[in-house]
């Protein structure tokens, strides 16, 4: 037996009941297309004008047989009807001043209550002073005080009432499907949760069913917010919330530090709960729903890194109103470097690459976003020297960041003569036009592979640096500048996006060692210190950022599968599969005999490496360059080595070539 409001009790089985809730929620939200019924989301202006009127008509009738039964001698000049007609137009002449009708009746807010009470008021004092002008002229009142306040009050009343009802109506089946919704916790009573709680609280067609609050200064245990208990966090609140079924608990904006995030997911992940993510509400992104502000937490998320502070100041100075060129610029470390120079408003933006599509969609991206921003996006080679001479004559640049590269160890490894063409050759014509054009600074985003190196990419890498360095020693009029920094999270072909597929794929996650560790570092911040970087260079130095702490790829690769929901070696396996071909166990980030000095910026610092003479580098580039010519990637190497004494390969075919050297040693 099931009982329905205003109807009878009749016999109809449980999974009958859930497709009729379902379904009149369906129809009462969305309308039914099915039946052809218009899709209605809310109602349309003219029907909550249309009600509102019908409640003040009503409340004249209700204030009207109160006040008939005062004992007041009482002889009004108009009839009942001519009252009637009187008080409604003067009541929706406020309802249109105060636009009482404007918000949604299923949202209504203390905004809306209070336009509400104001129209009231306010049509109760037109009407007073209209009553007592005409006794003053006639010696006549058309309406009693009494009456007044009693119609204010009532219309009031009746109006605040229409609205709770048909809020908690739309509450109701909003909520009727809560059991396909993830029961949630917002972590933190403050401001910014409370907000996130309503819109969570407000919002249909969401994944998320708000179940209360967990507080960390005391206990509220007979405090609700939002109609929601609160729970104090202690280290058993996990098992206290069993009872609770709760699926999920959300971290709203940086309330909480990364290292309290970090405990705070590795005991949810123990307990099997989810953890969410959600910006402040201010930061929300108004074209997402609610789902899509509050995202599943991400590795990237739980890195222990303070937030950077930059001196916009002195980035602005040497960014504005200047004629900017970014190599590689539609890869993730240019294209994000392009992104946040375009916020300084230089007088043009010029973005090269040899990828046509990602340069392509990188255009749509930046046209839509910028269009205060002069753009030109110019597909080109770093190796061809014609075409970036080309450019040089077309625009007088002033900064250059050099972002273009061969990255992936490996590939490199088996390829070493295209390393040579694009990193150290095309670095080679960039800086040689930067000096013979003028440009006042030259950033070059260099590797933490670079730092004694074991692979080709490395090597080529550090060939670049030395290059720029002995090109500064000649006196040249360009400031070029060297940053150095490990590997950055998201970034094309790194381990965070392979680590997602894999398990997106079922498994197994392949890690290259048990004990290999990595620095790592969002998109964002390393190119915030670069832009940074810029400012301090006055020629030849390499600069060295804060990579934090170093990262075992092992718990990274246990814990993002435990983020996924699954269960490390159990669901998803992790498989090592041993060191790929130049790959080392840990990175470095300074040479052995490099000296280190504190900038003016805590996180980072500069290096000073060694300059070796230009003639001497200008020989065995030219030797490299002819060795890549002839596709002799082993003589290639071998010069490599020659030039970078500490370049000693692991894991290499080319291990070969350092036997003479390990002997000596």
């Amino acid at each position: 037996m099931v009982a329905l409001p205003f109807f009878k009790p009749i016999n109809i089985s449980q999974m009958t009941w859930d497709y009729f809730k379902k379904r009149l929620s369906h129809v009462l939200l969305n309308g039914d297309n099915d039946l052809k019924f218009r899709n209605i989301s809310y109602l349309p202006r003219w029907a909550v004008v249309a009600i509102d009127s019908c409640i003040v008509m009503i409340s004249f009738l209700i204030s009207f047989l109160l006040v008939k039964n005062l004992s007041v001698s009482f002889y009004p000049s108009l009839t009942i009807f001519q009252q009637g007609l009187v008080v409604c137009l003067v009541q929706f002449s406020f309802f249109f001043v105060f636009s009482t009708y404007a918000g949604l009746i299923r949202h209504s807010t203390t905004v809306d209550i209070l336009k509400i009470a104001l129209a009231a008021i306010s049509a109760a004092v037109a009407l007073m002073m209209i009553s007592y002008g005409y006794h003053f002229l006639f010696d006549k009142k058309l309406f009693l005080v009494p009456f007044l306040a009693i119609f204010a009050t009532v219309t009031f009343g009746l109006m605040l009432l229409f609205r709770v009802v048909v809020k908690s109506i739309y509450q109701l089946f909003t909520n009727l499907n809560t059991s396909e919704k993830k029961r949630v916790l917002l972590l933190g009573v403050n401001d910014d949760t409370i907000s996130v709680g309503e819109a969570m609280t407000i919002s249909r067609n969401q994944d998320f069913d708000l179940a209360g609050f967990v507080s960390f200064t005391k206990s509220h245990s007979k405090i609700k917010i939002l109609g929601k208990p609160i729970f104090k966090y202690s280290s058993d609140l996990y098992e206290n919330l069993q009872p609770y079924d709760i699926d999920g608990i959300v971290i709203v904006g940086d309330t909480i530090s990364n290292k309290q995030k970090n405990n705070i997911v590795d005991e949810c992940l123990n307990y099997g709960i989810q953890i969410y993510n959600a910006p402040v509400i201010k930061e929300w992104n108004d074209s997402e729903s609610v789902q899509g502000n509050i995202k599943e937490i991400q590795i990237e998320d739980l890195l222990e890194r303070n937030p950077i502070v930059l001196d916009d100041s002195l980035i602005n100075e040497y960014l504005n109103n200047r004629i900017i060129l970014v190599t590689g610029g539609a890869g993730s470390i240019g294209s994000e470097i392009v992104r946040q120079v375009s916020q300084f408003k230089p007088r043009k933006l010029i973005v090269l690459d040899q990828a046509e599509s990602p340069l392509h969609e990188l255009e749509l991206e930046l046209r839509s976003k910028f269009n205060d921003v002069d753009f030109e996006f110019v597909l080109a080679d770093v190796g061809n020297l014609k075409r970036l001479t080309n450019l040089f004559n077309k625009e007088k640049i002033s900064v250059i960041f050099h972002a273009a590269a061969y990255k992936h160890v490996p590939l490199i490894e088996n390829n070493p003569s295209e390393a040579v063409f694009v990193n150290i050759i095309g670095t080679m014509h960039l800086a040689n036009l930067s000096t013979q054009f003028g440009v006042d600074r030259f950033v070059m985003v260099s590797t933490d592979k670079a730092v004694n190196p074991t692979n080709v990419m490395g090597a080529s890498k550090r060939a670049a640096e030395i290059y720029v360095q002995a090109l500064q020693a000649e006196e040249s009029g360009t400031c070029f500048i060297t940053t150095r920094f490990g590997n950055v999270l998201g970034s094309n072909g790194s381990v965070i996006p392979h680590f997602k597929k894999q398990i997106a794929a079922g498994g197994p996650v392949t890690v290259t060692h048990q004990d290999i560790i990595r620095y790592f570092m969002t998109i964002p911040e390393a190119c915030q210190l670069v832009l940074q970087a810029g400012t301090m260079g006055q020629g030849g130095e390499v600069f060295v950022f804060d990579m934090g702490k170093p990262v075992r790829i092992m718990d990274l690769a246990e814990k993002m599968i435990k983020l996924s929901g699954f269960v490390p070696y159990n669901q998803i396996d992790i498989k090592v599969i041993g060191l790929r071909p130049g790959e080392k166990l840990f990175e470095e980030l300074l040479n052995d005999s490099a000296k280190t000095l504190p900038t003016h910026h805590k996180k980072i610092m500069r290096a000073k490496d060694q300059v070796i003479d230009m003639k001497e580098v200008n020989n065995f580039i030219i030797e490299i360059a002819a060795a890549a010519e002839q596709q002799n990637n082993t003589l290639v190497v071998q010069k490599l080595k020659e030039l970078i004494p500490e370049f000693l390969s692991q894991n290499s075919i080319y291990e070969e070539l350092d036997k003479d050297v390990k002997i000596s040693t």
